[in-house]
């Protein structure tokens, strides 16, 4: 379960990078550095920004649903009062005196 997790995790995060770099900033392009409101998108202007921005949430959202699954995941594998503390000794010295 633990595989099948990872791999929906990384196709997720591979298309999140993708969808990511496929968006333009506000006015990114030639016309908007001189006051241009047209756009050359095969959407048009809004309604591309407006799919990949949701687009964007949904794969954020299943990125955080599948990080979480997997840290559980790995919790449950491990022992269950396991803690990042419970391997280390600490000792304390006294202040060395002069």
């Amino acid at each position: 379960m633990i595989y099948l997790v990872s791999t929906i995790h990384v196709i997720i995060c591979l298309v999140l990078i993708l969808v990511i770099l496929l968006q333009q900033g506000k006015s990114a392009d030639l016309a908007g550095a001189f006051g241009g409101q047209g756009s050359q998108t095969a959407f048009g202007p809004r309604s591309a920004a407006n799919m990949l921005t949701k687009a964007t949430g949904w794969l954020a959202l299943a990125f955080v649903i599948t990080s979480i699954a997997l840290t559980l995941m790995m919790q449950h594998r491990t022992a269950a009062s396991h803690s990042v503390l419970s391997g280390s000794q600490t000792t304390q010295s006294a202040p060395a005196k002069k």
